[in-house]
């Protein structure tokens, strides 16, 4: 501690602030507030200049010989001399007084001289002191920065891999999606031809449910993949924009770095330092080291955030492209399946109305045979009837009692009933054989028409249904691998 001091009031000025740059006085000093003395140059005059007393009372300027003439005509003589005369008492008080405060001032320089050292020492070893400080806060501030720098880097390169690695699966989508487009096509494909079946074959069988199913399916694993592509859409988003941020980030640090390490490097030696009037009372600062450090964790925080949901999506895309390819899959093979069994289904049906066909034209054959064979009995028994019927006439021609009822009478009769009968059954017969004719007519072409109906279908289903389904895409290639 610095003793205190406290110098004796003069009428004289303060000092002036000493300093050894002449230029710091520019603007606040006059030029010539440093008179310098004659005998030394070095030392101003101005705080050296030896005091004169002009004594300004009225007993001394009564000592004037000229005064004392002016005022001897009011003043007796030895009353004048009386009154300006000091006792020599006051002489000696004077003298002691001064030698006094002589020392008084002496003193008082002496220790303010003593107390100016110590404090320049002081000052000084406080300003190294605070330079010390000021150059140890900056190192550790570099440090820092160093830190987050590197943290930042890492946290970057992880993104750009994440970023990457959401992308290929992004693409894989994105193949896999073009991928379904065929299978779909086909499912529609099937459809549209198996509506052109015709008659009894226009069944809601089992192909044409898993038909339908497989375009269910293949929709509605489109749309998820759809809405998973729109998702990883938007995390690209997210992820590019938390790496925007690090980078940003990055790039102030890296501007922070150089800044605080040049004025780390700055010595009191160093070249490009100068006054900055006022900047010590410019506050730009817009953070604090917490919310500094905060800021950038925040930053990481977020970058870490995005990088879990970016790599759960990956995770849901690659479950997603694996259960859609096994549900085509199955759904593909189990239509396969199906249509495969309605097509030996539909051949078989086909077969077995071949052989009815074949049959039914035999019996076709043979009813029309038999049709002629009627009709030829039936010829045949014209003749006999004729016969018999003549001779009935003829015999109604018998003169009175001839007309007997004898037993050819009864035979003709009867032969002629019986002949009718025959003839009215052949008939019938004939009737019926032509009635299961035309039966067997339109069996027949029923027949025929049913064997169109099943080749159309088995055409349908075979060739056309079968033959588009026989390429479906790999698994490799519906989970989005070329």
């Amino acid at each position: 501690m610095t003793a205190t001091y406290r110098p004796r009031a003069t009428s004289a000025n303060f000092l002036p602030a000493i300093s050894t740059m002449a230029s710091s006085y520019k603007g606040h000093y006059p030029l010539n507030v440093f008179r310098h003395s004659a005998m030394m140059p070095w030392r101003p005059s101005t705080y050296y200049k030896v005091a004169c007393i002009a004594p300004n009372l009225a007993s001394f300027c009564m000592n004037v010989p000229g005064h004392i003439e002016a005022k001897s005509a009011h003043f007796p003589s030895s009353r004048t001399s009386l009154f300006t005369r000091y006792s020599p008492q006051d002489w000696h008080e004077s003298n002691q007084i001064n030698y006094r405060e002589s020392e008084s001032s002496r003193h008082s320089a002496e220790r303010l001289r003593i107390d100016t050292a110590r404090l320049i020492q002081n000052k000084d070893n406080i300003t190294k002191k605070t330079q010390y400080e000021t150059n140890k806060n900056l190192g550790e501030r570099v440090n820092d920065i160093i830190f987050w720098k590197s943290e930042l880097a890492h946290e970057t390169g992880q993104m750009i891999g994440e970023t990457n690695s959401l992308i290929e699966v992004k693409k894989r989508l994105e193949r896999a999606l073009a991928e379904t487009e065929g299978p779909f096509q086909v499912a529609q494909e099937c459809l549209y031809h198996r509506e052109k079946r015709m008659g009894i074959d226009l069944v809601h069988d089992d192909v044409e449910k898993h038909l339908l199913k497989e375009v269910e399916c293949i929709k509605s694993c489109r749309d998820r993949m759809r809405r998973h592509l729109d998702r990883a859409i938007a995390q690209l988003v997210s992820n590019r924009g938390a790496q925007h941020e690090l980078e940003r980030d990055s790039n102030d640090k890296n501007t922070a770095y150089r800044i605080d390490g040049k004025c780390h490097q700055l010595r009191n030696t160093s070249d490009g330092i100068g006054y900055y009037r006022g900047v010590d009372r410019m506050d730009a600062t817009i953070s604090v080291p917490e919310s500094w450090a905060k800021y950038t964790d925040n930053n990481i925080l977020r970058s870490q955030s995005e990088r879990v949901a970016s790599a759960k999506l990956r995770d849901d895309i690659e479950n997603l492209l694996n259960s859609t390819s096994s549900e085509m899959w199955s759904q593909f093979n189990t239509l396969n399946v199906s249509l495969t069994n309605r097509i030996s289904e539909t051949a078989d049906a086909k077969n077995k109305l071949q052989t009815h066909l074949a049959k039914t034209l035999q019996v076709i054959f043979q009813t029309e045979l038999t049709i002629e064979s009627i009709k030829r009995a039936i010829k045949d028994k014209e003749a006999p009837l004729k016969v018999a019927q003549t001779r009935l006439d003829e015999r109604t021609r018998r003169p009175n009692v001839e007309l007997c009822r004898d037993s050819v009478q009864i035979h003709l009769v009867n032969e002629v009933h019986e002949l009718d009968t025959t003839i009215q059954t052949l008939q019938q017969r004939l009737k019926d054989a032509e009635d299961a004719l035309q039966m067997l007519v339109h069996t027949k072409s029923t027949l025929e028409y049913d064997l169109s109906v099943k080749a159309n279908s088995l055409f349908i289903d075979q060739e056309k249904c079968m033959g588009m389904r026989k390429s479906f895409p790999s698994t490799p290639r519906l989970v989005g691998y070329t």
